[in-house]
């Protein structure tokens, strides 16, 4: 709504009025928008000295960055009662293209999770579902009583399993947790009761030593790194090692920009991706560390505000799962770098080397704009 809102109370002379910004007019978030820059542009920074100051991969990011806004500014400006109508459509359709990957999907390191479209792209329909399952929840619960009955959580749970299930037997287990992780979120603030939250960990509890045998092999192989990387310092429990000691030389201000050693001489793996953050804590030390997080949190911050802004059970939902979730990418890679998690290959968001992720949490932030841009205006 571009003109000025005019309401005047019956048998009052006073006027309300209330101009839509500029952030409205476009609906974008300017807050939102410089936190997510601000982030990107540190990013960019930490992968120049990843990458030995090439510019090639710097500029590559970039584009993917550009290419992400874009999305992101699409995405704002489409009403949220469209996906809130989208939604089921687009939760079959997911479906339907992990069903594709099982048969015409090709294998990067052992597992088929892509598709290609010959001469156009490649992507990963996991990615997808990222943002698909808080959505088709928020749908579901959306005209429902809250919080939830037994037999809606079934219902919702089911939602969660099906994708959960057929993205971890490609096998995916990362990205499965962090969509299982979504799912339970929207849960959470639907009002599960606390019963069904204590008695869904003490089933998980008991039923761990049953999945151990359910895992594969490389799976756990990292669990057993992760209680003893000693074990195998020059094979499986190398990363978490090198890791660690890139960390821990970092000091408080650390080596200096572009004066990291276990990076540049090689010792550090997937330094520009999985592990940037150990590149951050060696160069820059717990200083910069401390700069990007603060700008994480900001970040998380303003979504946890949009979210309680929101007019309705959707746009709660959604906007509250896709913030918290953001915050599950950045607890999971941190710990698993730091060596508090298992290595499950979950990128730090806006920062690490990638396009398919930056673009789907750009496209999750544009949503979050939309839910907060087309509020209706009242007094």
């Amino acid at each position: 709504m571009s003109q000025d809102f005019v309401r005047h109370l019956p048998g009052s002379g006073h006027v309300y009025r209330r101009k839509s910004g500029l952030g409205e007019k476009v609906h974008l978030d300017f807050p939102l928008v410089i936190l997510m820059f601000s982030i990107s542009l540190y990013g960019l920074l930490i992968l120049f000295s990843a990458v030995e100051q090439q510019t090639g991969p710097v500029l590559a990011q970039a584009i993917r960055l550009g290419i992400a806004t874009v999305v992101m500014a699409v995405m704002a400006q489409i009403s949220p009662i469209v996906y809130l109508r989208l939604a089921p459509w687009l939760f079959i359709l997911g479906l339907l293209l992990l069903g594709l990957t099982y048969l015409f999907g090709f294998e990067v390191n052992g597992s088929k999770r892509w598709l290609r479209i010959p001469g156009v792209l490649n992507f990963q329909p996991s990615e997808l579902m990222k943002l698909v399952v808080p959505m088709i929840l928020a749908w579901y619960f959306h005209d429902r009583h809250l919080p939830p009955k037994t037999k809606h959580l079934v219902w919702a749970s089911t939602m969660i399993a099906i994708p959960v299930l057929m993205i971890a037997a490609q096998p995916d287990l990362g990205t499965a947790l962090v969509i299982g992780a979504s799912g339970l979120l929207v849960l959470l603030l639907a009002g599960i009761p606390l019963r069904f939250v204590f008695g869904s960990l003490a089933l998980a509890l008991a039923a761990a030593p049953a999945l151990w045998f359910l895992l594969r092999d490389y799976q756990q192989q990292r669990i057993l790194t992760l209680l003893n990387p000693e074990s195998d310092p020059l094979g499986a429990g190398w990363n978490i090692i090198q890791s660690k000691t890139a960390i821990g030389s970092g000091g408080l201000f650390g080596k200096g920009l572009f004066q990291g050693t276990q990076s540049h001489l090689d010792f550090l793996p997937e330094s520009k991706t999985d592990f940037i953050i150990a590149v951050l804590a060696e160069e820059l030390g717990l200083f910069g560390i401390v700069i990007l997080l603060t700008l994480y949190v900001l970040l998380m911050g303003r979504g946890v505000i949009i979210s309680l802004q929101a007019q309705d059970t959707f746009g709660r939902l959604l906007s509250g799962t896709i913030t918290f979730t953001f915050f599950v990418y950045v607890f999971v890679n941190i710990g698993m770098v730091s060596g508090l998690l298992p290595v499950v290959g979950i990128p730090l968001p806006m920062v690490s080397y990638g396009g398919t992720s930056v673009v789907t949490l750009f496209a999750g932030f544009g949503m979050i704009m939309s839910i907060h841009t087309h509020r209706r205006l009242t007094l």
